[in-house]
């Protein structure tokens, strides 16, 4: 079966799904992804087919607006022109989806940021669609729901909370889901007929959050998928020679955060390691950190490593269990 995974954000809405994608063809499907140019490589990396979707997620973040945004803090409101920003691509997006589709696909994957575009695509290739996720965000009575960042509400509360956000995110994606549609040559519809049945599997353990009771049968948990490894990865000399001048560093990194204001952030980071007199590896990651000189004095330890990306796996050793302490005589 010809498998394709259509998926749009930062790293942590893609690497996930290469994991996935290894385990699919390992069963013998063939896979492809299909995401933003700057994950290309990782997805190549773990053998699967790179399908190229428009947008660089990193630059709309950068640019006047998105900054504005990320200097608002965040909250319900901030996601809510998190996705008004992401509005402006959501046709362009669209279209990538669709033609990413047509290349030749059994099947489509799509992600919390794509299945509402996705099931334009595969409903105009006449193919069967699946929502991999990787939050609960169905509205549920359990709950509240995970972009408003509160506690429940209560019940009815919760439901109701669910249901708001889900009309929002719904009223913002519409524009380009009726102009997919009119351009693929399919009569109008709704983005909630389209979700009524639609079969989705969440990918977090039901030891974190139990399956909803009141989700209907079509949501399920089918645990963490977790990203492919590249076994060819090397550690840059540079950060193998830092490791071994001294005591063990801490590691400071904040992923495919875009900050508004990178130096005084890494000012802030080097001020803390200095005061914790620690040596630091320091990600830069989308972040843009940069360590331009030495974070102890006296006497000067080499310089901070600050590596753009490095596999987490490699970053974090396996945990072992701490030695148990006595309590002292009372």
């Amino acid at each position: 079966m010809r498998i394709l995974i259509a998926t749009a954000g930062s790293r942590g809405d893609v690497a996930p799904y290469t994991g996935l994608g290894t385990r699919l063809r390992a069963a013998g499907h063939r896979v492809a992804v299909a995401t933003h140019a700057t994950f290309a490589d990782s997805v190549r990396a773990a053998g699967l087919e790179f399908r190229a979707l428009p947008v660089d997620p990193r630059a709309a973040l950068a640019s006047a607006a998105g900054r504005r945004l990320l200097e608002a803090g965040s909250g319900p409101g901030v996601m809510l022109q998190l996705l008004r920003l992401g509005r402006r691509f959501m046709p362009e997006l669209g279209d990538g989806i669709a033609d990413a589709t047509a290349l030749g696909t059994d099947l489509l994957l799509t992600t919390s940021t794509t299945t509402a575009l996705g099931q334009v695509a595969a409903e105009a290739a006449g193919i069967p669609s699946i929502g991999l996720y990787l939050q609960p965000l169905a509205p549920t009575r359990e709950f509240a729901p995970a972009v408003t960042c509160t506690r429940s509400l209560g019940g009815p509360g919760n439901l109701l909370a669910g249901h708001a956000v889900q009309a929002a995110t719904d009223q913002l994606f519409a524009p380009a889901v009726h102009g997919l549609r009119r351009r693929l040559g399919l009569p109008p519809r709704r983005i909630a007929q389209a979700r009524q049945g639609h079969p989705v599997l969440h990918g977090f353990s039901t030891a974190v959050i139990p399956r909803p009771a009141d989700w209907r049968p079509s949501l399920d948990v089918a645990g963490y998928w977790w990203p492919s490894r590249d076994l060819r990865w090397q550690p840059p000399t540079r950060l193998l020679d830092f490791l071994a001048a001294g005591p063990k560093p801490v590691f400071v990194g904040f992923g495919s955060l875009v900050v508004p204001d990178a130096e005084r952030l890494t000012a802030t980071l080097l001020a803390a390691v200095r005061a914790a007199r620690v040596r630091v590896v320091l990600q830069s990651g989308w972040s843009g950190f940069a360590a331009a000189r030495p974070p102890v004095s006296p006497p000067p330890p080499p310089r901070p490593a600050a590596p753009s990306s490095a596999p987490r796996t490699a970053r974090a050793p396996p945990r072992t269990r701490p030695p148990t302490r006595s309590r002292p005589a009372a």
